[in-house]
C-alpha cells in the first residue's frame, strides 16, 4: 500500500514537473525525462514492474547527472565558486549554475524513485520464485 501511494504521488509530481518545462530552454529534453519516470510510476502503481526499464532510466539519468555535476556551469561550479548559494530563492534562474544545479537535483530525485521501484520489483520477483 505504501508503494502504491509512493508511485501515484511521484507519477503526479513528474507529470507536473514535465508540464512546467514548457518555458524551459530545453523542454524537448526535460519533458520526456520526467514523463518516462511518470509512466513507470503509473505502471508500478498498477502493480506492473519493469526492472529493465528502471535500469535504463537510472543509467541515462545518472550519466546526465554526472554531466550536470561536472559541467562548466554545473553543480561543482555552484559548490566551489558560488559557495552553494541559494538556488531556490526565486523561480527565475538568473545565473546558469542555478538552472544546472536544479536540473541535477531533479535527476537525483528521478534516480532515487526508479531505484526504489527497481529494488521492490527484484524483491517481489525473488519472493514469487521461492
Amino acid at each position: 500500500m505504501v508503494l502504491k501511494f509512493f508511485n501515484i504521488f511521484f507519477c503526479i509530481v513528474f507529470i507536473l514537473f514535465a508540464a512546467v518545462q514548457y518555458n524551459d530552454p530545453d523542454p524537448y529534453i526535460w519533458m520526456p525525462i520526467y514523463l518516462y519516470a511518470a509512466i513507470l510510476c503509473w505502471l508500478a502503481f498498477r502493480n506492473k514492474f519493469f526492472p529493465a526499464a528502471y535500469l535504463l532510466g537510472i543509467v541515462v539519468y545518472a550519466a546526465y547527472a554526472v554531466y550536470k555535476f561536472l559541467d562548466q556551469n554545473g553543480v561543482w561550479d555552484w559548490m566551489t565558486k558560488h559557495d552553494a548559494a541559494n538556488i531556490a530563492g526565486t523561480m527565475k534562474a538568473e545565473k546558469p549554475w542555478i538552472e544546472e544545479t536544479r536540473e541535477f537535483f531533479g535527476l537525483v530525485i528521478l534516480i532515487v524513485v526508479l531505484l526504489v521501484d527497481y529494488f521492490y520489483a527484484k524483491r517481489k520477483k525473488k519472493i514469487q520464485l521461492s
